[in-house]
C-alpha cells in the first residue's frame, strides 16, 4: 500500500487493542506487504497496522497478479477472532475443506445434485432467456428450502466461465473504475443455479455460508473468489473470509440493495432535496435486517469511488461504489461498521489518477489538522422545547434584539462545547444579550482563518468536542432564555487537496470558469452558485444547521462578494452577466432560494446579511421588485456597516473637532429605513492593527472610558439592533487575538484598574436591561415613526437629542453629548403631553466610572419653545455622555 501524506486523515498506526475487538469490519483485508508472506501468530500480525494512501493522484492499479496474503488483521478479524462460532468455523473447516471430502460424500452430492438440476432444468432456462447476462437478485429473500450440499464444487451443468469474472470486470474492479460492482460482485442467478463472486484482495479463502451449510469459493487469483451452486433462487448467505491467522464471518456488501430511494435521486437531481445530510454522508442504519454504515455521495465526473477508512486500514479496493443512474450520485452499503470509524472516499479521477477526499457531507471531522471524516449518529435529547415554542411569537426585527458575538476556541481558551455550556449562557445571561452570535462553528482547517474558510460544512469543529457537545451548548443556551446566531460562510471555501476543490477531478463545487471561481481577495475558490446541485448543497446546510442543531439565525458572510461579479476585480477580469451588469444572478437567485426556504420551513428563525454596499432589496421579501428590477433578497436583518464606518470614524475625532464632521453621525437616518438593520461592533473592528474599540477613542484613559460608554449608549438607542464583540464590553485595551482571547484579568479585584474596567461592564449590563424593558427602544425599530429628532444640527455643543416611540406612542428621550465639558441648564424640546421625565440611565453615573452629573429628581417641561416644539427641560449635561430618560 502507498504511504499517505499528513494531511489525509488519522494514521492508524497504532496497536490492535485500539483497533479494538469491538469494532466491527466488513471482512476488508488488512494491509499487505508487497514482499511474500510469512508465518505469523495471529496476535503478532494484529499490532501491524497500514498507512493511508497518498493525496497526490496515482495511476490506477494494474490487476493485483503480484498481491499477496496479507499478514495483518483488520479490526474486523479481531473481534471476529472472539466470536465462538467462527473460532469453530475456523478450527474444524479451513479454506481447503472442501477438498478433504469423503469419496461417499462427494457422490451424494453429485446424485443430489444431478436429481434437482434436472427438476429446475425448466426453471433454469426460463431464467436464462430472461437474462442474457447475469442479473442482479434481491439481496436478501428467504432462504432456498435445501442447500443440496457442503463444498459443492462447479459442476458441467454450471460452467466455470459463466461463473468467474471477466478480464474486463477484473481490470476495472482493481483500477478503481466500475461504475457497478454489485452487478459483478455478490450473488447472482446463472444458467443452472447461482454464482457466488467475491472481490477480498488479501483473503487466503472465501467461502459462502447459507444456513448450517458452506461452500468454498474458488480462488481465481488476483483477490477474485467465485463459485457456484445448483439453486433456483439466491439464499440468504454470508462470506467466511479467511486470513492468516482469523477466520471473518461477515455480510457481502454486495448483496443489498441501494439505500437510497428514487425520490431522493430525483430530488438530488434536480436539486430540490432539502433534507441532502439525510441522503448523502455516512449514516449508521440498518439495511435489510442488518446493522452498517451507508455511504453516498456526489460526484459526476468521477470514474469510480471507494471507501476507504480504519475499516479496511484506508485501502479502499475491495469497497467499490455503484453509481446510481445519471445522478452522480455513488453508494455502498457497508455491513458490520458503525459510529467512531474514519473514512474518506477514494475517487477515480476522468484521468484514471486517484485522489483521497473528506466526505462533503461529513457530520463529524477529525480534530484538525487531521482531515478525516469520522461516522457519526446522534444521541442527544434537547431540552429546549419551551424556547422554540415561544422563538416565533415576535418577529426579530420587532423584539428585543441584543448580540454578543463570540469567538467560541478563544472565549475562555482551552474549554470545550460542555465547559463552556457551563460558563458562557450565565454570562450572557447576566449581562442581559438577547443572543449570541457565534463565528463560525463549521470545520476549517486553519484556526487562524477564524472559520471563515470551510471545509467542513456540515460539522461543527471537533477542536472543541463532537456534534452533541455542540448541541449540549446550544440547547443550554436555549435554557438560559439566549438566542443562538451562527456565522455561515456559502461565499467561498479553500483550495485544500482534500476538501471540495475540484473534488472528483474536475470543477464541482467551483465554477469552471477560472475567473469567476478564483476568490481575489482570500486566495480561496467561490461557489457556482449557478450549479443546481450546488445550490442544493449551500440550501439545504443552512437547514442543516437550523433544523438539527436548533440555530436560531444564521448571519451570511461577504454577501457582497456574491452579489457583484466585479467584487475586487479589474476591467478585463470579469465577464457581465447576461443582461451586461454586472450583478451575479446565480447568486441572488441561492440567496433568495436560501432564504425563502428558510423562513418556510424553520419558523423563528432570522437571516442576517453582512451586505457592504447599497444593494438594494437586501431585506424586502423575495417577490417584492424594487427599482432595480429584482426581487428582494429575502434576509430578516443586514448589517449597517455604514453606521459603523461613520459613528466610529466621528468617535476617533478629537472633541474640538468634532463639530466638523456632525453629520458622520446623522447622516445614517438617511437611510436608516431603508433596510432592517442591525448595528454591528463586531470582530473585524478590533483586529489587524485597528486596536480594541476603547482605544479608538481620544483623550486620556479617563476621556477614553467616556466616550465609549457614552457611544454605547448612543448605540443602544439607535434605531435598529445591537450587535458587540466580546472583550468590548469591559473596555479591553488590547485587541482581539484568537491565540489569546478577552483579557479577563482585566476584571480580577486584584487588578488596580478593574474598578475602571468593571464600571464599563456593569453600564453594558444596564444598558440591556433598561433595554429589553423599554419597547420605545426596538418595537418600531424597522418604521420611521418610531423615531423623532429633537435636534440633529447642534455641532457646535457636540449634542444630538432624539425620542424613540414604541407602538403605542410612549417616548424615549436619549440625549449625547460628546464634548468633554459639563453644559448645565442646556434646554431640549419636548413634547408638550409629557408632565415630567425621569432619568433612567445616565453613562456618567459613578458606578460606571463617571463623574455623577446626574438627574435624580424628575425633570418638568417648560412652557418654552426649544427645537421647534413648545416646551422644552432644563438639563445639566455630563460631559462625554450620554442620557436616557423617560415620562416619569
Amino acid at each position: 500500500m502507498t504511504p499517505r501524506t499528513p494531511s489525509s486523515g488519522s494514521d492508524p498506526k497504532q496497536p490492535a487493542e485500539a483497533a479494538g475487538p469491538e469494532r466491527t469490519g466488513a471482512g476488508q483485508p488488512p494491509a499487505a506487504p508487497a514482499k511474500k508472506a510469512v508465518k505469523k501468530t495471529a496476535a503478532k500480525t494484529a499490532k501491524k497496522t497500514a498507512e493511508k494512501p497518498a493525496e497526490k493522484p496515482a495511476p490506477a492499479k494494474k490487476a493485483p497478479a503480484k498481491k499477496t496474503p496479507a499478514k495483518k488483521a483488520t479490526a474486523e478479524q479481531t473481534a471476529a477472532a472472539k466470536k465462538t462460532t467462527v473460532k469453530k468455523a475456523a478450527e474444524k473447516a479451513p479454506a481447503k475443506t472442501a477438498a478433504k471430502k469423503t469419496a461417499a460424500e462427494k457422490v451424494t452430492a453429485k446424485k443430489t445434485v444431478t436429481k434437482k438440476a434436472v427438476t429446475k432444468k425448466a426453471v433454469a432456462k426460463k431464467a436464462a432467456a430472461k437474462k442474457a447476462t447475469a442479473t442482479r437478485a434481491p439481496a436478501r429473500p428467504a432462504p432456498a428450502a435445501e442447500v443440496t450440499a457442503t463444498g459443492q464444487e462447479v459442476g458441467p451443468e454450471i460452467p466455470a466461465t459463466a461463473v468467474a469474472l471477466s478480464q474486463e470486470d477484473r481490470d476495472r474492479l482493481v483500477a478503481g473504475t466500475h461504475h457497478d460492482p454489485h452487478s459483478v460482485l455478490g450473488a447472482h442467478r446463472v444458467p443452472g443455479g447461482v454464482a457466488f463472486r467475491a472481490f477480498r484482495p488479501y483473503a487466503l479463502g472465501v467461502s459462502v455460508v447459507a444456513g448450517d451449510r458452506r461452500a468454498d469459493l474458488r480462488h481465481d487469483g488476483d483477490g477474485f473468489f467465485s463459485g457456484a451452486l445448483p439453486l433456483a433462487d439466491v439464499p440468504a448467505y454470508r462470506l467466511l473470509v479467511a486470513y492468516e491467522g482469523t477466520v471473518v464471518e461477515t455480510e457481502d456488501a454486495y448483496g443489498f440493495l441501494p439505500t437510497l430511494g428514487e425520490l431522493d435521486l430525483h430530488l438530488i437531481g434536480e436539486g430540490r432535496h432539502e433534507e441532502l445530510w439525510r441522503a448523502l454522508g455516512a449514516h449508521p442504519t440498518v439495511h435489510q435486517g442488518v446493522s452498517g454504515t451507508r455511504f453516498a455521495v456526489w460526484a459526476p465526473n468521477a470514474r469510480g469511488v471507494r471507501v476507504a477508512g480504519t475499516f479496511n486500514f484506508w485501502d479502499g479496493t475491495g469497497h467499490p461504489m455503484r453509481s446510481l443512474g445519471g445522478t452522480g450520485v455513488w453508494e455502498l452499503f457497508v455491513p458490520g461498521i458503525g459510529e467512531g470509524e474514519l473514512y474518506k472516499f477514494d475517487i477515480t479521477r476522468p484521468d484514471g489518477s486517484h485522489t483521497l477526499r473528506a466526505d462533503p457531507l461529513a457530520r463529524r471531522t477529525e480534530v484538525p489538522p487531521a482531515t478525516s471524516s469520522v461516522i457519526h449518529s446522534s444521541r442527544h435529547e434537547w431540552g429546549d422545547e419551551e424556547w422554540l415554542a415561544r422563538r416565533a411569537e415576535r418577529p426579530a426585527h420587532e423584539a428585543p434584539f441584543s448580540v454578543y458575538e463570540v469567538h467560541l476556541p478563544s472565549w475562555r481558551p482551552g474549554l470545550t462545547y460542555r465547559q463552556l455550556a457551563e460558563q458562557l449562557p450565565a454570562y450572557v445571561k447576566d449581562l442581559g444579550f438577547t443572543h449570541v452570535e457565534l463565528m463560525p462553528v463549521a470545520e476549517h482547517p486553519f484556526g487562524g482563518s477564524w472559520g471563515y474558510q470551510v471545509t467542513g460544512f456540515y460539522a461543527p469543529t471537533a477542536r472543541l468536542g463532537d456534534p452533541d457537545d455542540f448541541k449540549y451548548l446550544v440547547d443550554a443556551l436555549h435554557r438560559a432564555g439566549i438566542g443562538v446566531i451562527m456565522d455561515w460562510v456559502p461565499a467561498h471555501f479553500p483550495r485544500d487537496a482534500w476538501a471540495l476543490a475540484e473534488f472528483d477531478g474536475r470543477p464541482l463545487y467551483e465554477h469552471s470558469d477560472p475567473l469567476r471561481a478564483a476568490h481575489p481577495d482570500w486566495g480561496t475558490l467561490e461557489f457556482d452558485f449557478g450549479r443546481r446541485e450546488v445550490r442544493n448543497f449551500l440550501v439545504a446546510n443552512a437547514l442543516y444547521w437550523c433544523e438539527e442543531f436548533h440555530i436560531d439565525g444564521l448571519r451570511v458572510d461577504a454577501v457582497a462578494s456574491m452579489l457583484y461579479l466585479d467584487y475586487s476585480r479589474e476591467p478585463g477580469q470579469w465577464t457581465p452577466n447576461e443582461h451586461g451588469g454586472r450583478e451575479n444572478l446565480d447568486a441572488v437567485a441561492f440567496l433568495q432560494e436560501m432564504n425563502a426556504t428558510v423562513y418556510r420551513r424553520v419558523p423563528g428563525v432570522v437571516t442576517v446579511a453582512e451586505e457592504s454596499t447599497a444593494w438594494d432589496g437586501v431585506t424586502r421579501a423575495t417577490h417584492h421588485r424594487g427599482p432595480s428590477g429584482f426581487g428582494g433578497l429575502g434576509f430578516g436583518l443586514k448589517w449597517n456597516m455604514g453606521w459603523m464606518h461613520d459613528s466610529l470614524q466621528y468617535m476617533s475625532h478629537d472633541p474640538i473637532h468634532r463639530k466638523y464632521h456632525h453629520g458622520e453621525m446623522t447622516f445614517s437616518m438617511v437611510y436608516a429605513y431603508s433596510e432592517n438593520y442591525v448595528l454591528p461592533i463586531s470582530h473585524d473592528e478590533v483586529v489587524h492593527g485597528k486596536g480594541s474599540l476603547v482605544s479608538k477613542m481620544p483623550g486620556d484613559w479617563w476621556q477614553q472610558r467616556a466616550n465609549l460608554r457614552a457611544y454605547l449608549a448612543y448605540m443602544w438607542s439607535h434605531p435598529g439592533k445591537q450587535l458587540l464583540f466580546m472583550g468590548q464590553e469591559f473596555a479591553q485595551g488590547a485587541e482581539w487575538s484568537e491565540t489569546r482571547g478577552p483579557d479577563w484579568w482585566l476584571l480580577d479585584p486584584n487588578y488596580g484598574a478593574a474598578a475602571d474596567h468593571r464600571g464599563v461592564l456593569d453600564l453594558v449590563r444596564d444598558l440591556n436591561s433598561v433595554y429589553r424593558a423599554s419597547p420605545a427602544l426596538w418595537a418600531r425599530d424597522v418604521h420611521p415613526d418610531g423615531f423623532e429628532w429633537i435636534t440633529g444640527d447642534s455641532a457646535d455643543d457636540n449634542v444630538f437629542a432624539f425620542l424613540r416611540r414604541d407602538a403605542d406612542g410612549t417616548p424615549l428621550l436619549a440625549v449625547s453629548h460628546f464634548a468633554p465639558v459639563v453644559r448645565p441648564d442646556y434646554r431640549i424640546g419636548v413634547p408638550d403631553d409629557v408632565p415630567a421625565w425621569l432619568e433612567v440611565l445616565n453613562t456618567d453615573a459613578a458606578r460606571y466610572g463617571g463623574s455623577d452629573v446626574v438627574h435624580p429628581d424628575p425633570v418638568k417641561p417648560e412652557p418654552q419653545h426649544r427645537h421647534g416644539r413648545p416646551a422644552s427641560i432644563r438639563l445639566t449635561l455630563p460631559p462625554l455622555a450620554t442620557v436616557w430618560l423617560r415620562p416619569a
